[in-house]
């Protein structure tokens, strides 16, 4: 289908116009035309991209397909009075809307419990994404796509959205950017180019991201602790681990002995905001809990790992792979006076017990990695 763009203006013929003209040798600017050849009528298509440099006609074009003003307006109609997590789809359940948060690669939990009007630019742009997934229209436009976030955070997100539209199961979306370095990311039905003025259909592979594994020492929690969000002291006997792309430290998770249960515990899994939605959090959980697996933690014990979590995607997440066995499910707080209680058994009475663990309201699900095996 051919979209025909055509612009035009009054010829203006003040001195400074005047003077450009014999400068520049310019005959006149008051009209623009371009025709895109765009495959609209196709209906097996998902995504497709308009690329090109800025003032090259991608907003045009935009403004022209599907009987025009079918761009999304991801800045518009928030409650500047609710939280995230309440404002978008609100008639929608729970887990979409923190899975479609997650997708764009705002996993922050903290963000979800900000309005859209006190996150960051980036922030905005992602938060509208995410609405846009979640509200999964027939027809759709997203214009300037990734221009408000660095470039690390677009191809990452880019990729994640692209995965997240495409399990929608329905509507077709046009991207409209001025950066090349997303297409291999997104994964286009097809791309025209307006620099070139030429539509192409190949098929992009999605580039490998090798993750590198250290151990290192509690000290680099620092880096990772304002991605969490729980406020904790470090585990006991605790061994750290990184995960590093490109010489970029993007995850952490710490292991520590529990021979009592003749196992070990996973915790502190982080992965920071540039990264979350990539599938790099599960990847790095799942290689380092494998190595303890095979005799490679603390003891050189061939030892499951437990990991407990409240994180919606990643529990969902764990629960599809054959990887994990689900270990437990707590749907509401522990008590903690009873904690307290028992606390108080191992102490001297000259000391006490004023406090325990517990009285939280979060729905801890437990997990327990064990492999290939058939391991409970």
């Amino acid at each position: 289908m051919k979209v025909e763009i055509k612009h035009s203006c009054a010829e203006f013929d003040s001195y400074r116009a005047a003077r450009v003209k014999s400068l520049f040798n310019a005959e006149s600017g008051s009209n623009w035309e371009h025709v895109a050849d765009i495959p609209l009528e196709d209906e097996n298509w998902r995504i497709g991209v308009v690329v090109g440099p800025s003032g090259s006609g991608k907003s045009s074009i935009g403004n022209a397909v599907w009987g025009g003003n079918q761009i999304a307006d991801l800045y518009a109609g928030w409650n500047s009075e609710k939280p995230l997590i309440d404002d978008i789809a609100p008639d929608d359940e729970f887990n979409k809307v923190t899975a479609a948060l997650s997708a764009v690669g705002l996993g922050d939990v903290p963000a979800w419990l900000r309005p859209f009007k006190l996150l960051s630019n980036g922030e905005q742009f992602r938060a509208g994404l995410a609405r846009l997934i979640c509200e999964a229209p027939e027809k759709a436009i997203v214009d300037e796509f990734s221009s408000v976030v660095d470039r690390q955070i677009a191809k990452v997100g880019a990729s994640a959205f692209a995965k997240s539209w495409r399990k929608t199961g329905k509507g077709q979306i046009i991207l409209l950017s001025c950066h090349y370095d997303i297409l291999e990311h997104v994964q286009p039905d097809w791309v025209y180019d307006t620099r070139e003025a030429r539509l192409s259909r190949d098929c992009l592979r999605r580039p490998s991201v090798e993750l590198e594994i250290y151990r290192i020492s509690g000290r680099a929690w620092k880096y990772f602790k304002p991605h969490y969000y729980l406020d904790l002291p470090h585990p006991v006997a605790a061994q750290y681990f990184v995960g590093v792309i490109n010489g970029e430290a993007v995850a952490h998770l710490a292991v520590c002995p529990l021979f009592t249960a003749n196992a070990y515990r996973a915790t502190r899994l982080v992965v920071m905001p540039e990264w979350q939605g990539a599938g790099v959090g599960t990847r790095f959980l799942n290689a380092i809990c494998e190595m303890h697996l095979q005799g490679g933690g603390r003891c050189e014990r061939k030892l499951g790992t437990f990991f407990h979590t409240s994180h919606p995607q990643l529990c969902g997440a764990l629960r599809a792979s054959p990887l994990w066995k689900q270990t437990n499910g707590t749907l509401y707080g522990s008590n903690k006076a009873r904690s307290a209680k028992s606390m108080a058994k191992t102490v001297t009475k000259e000391r006490g017990a004023k406090t325990g663990y517990g009285g939280h309201f979060r729905a801890v699900q437990a997990f327990k990695y064990i492999g290939g095996s058939n391991e409970v």
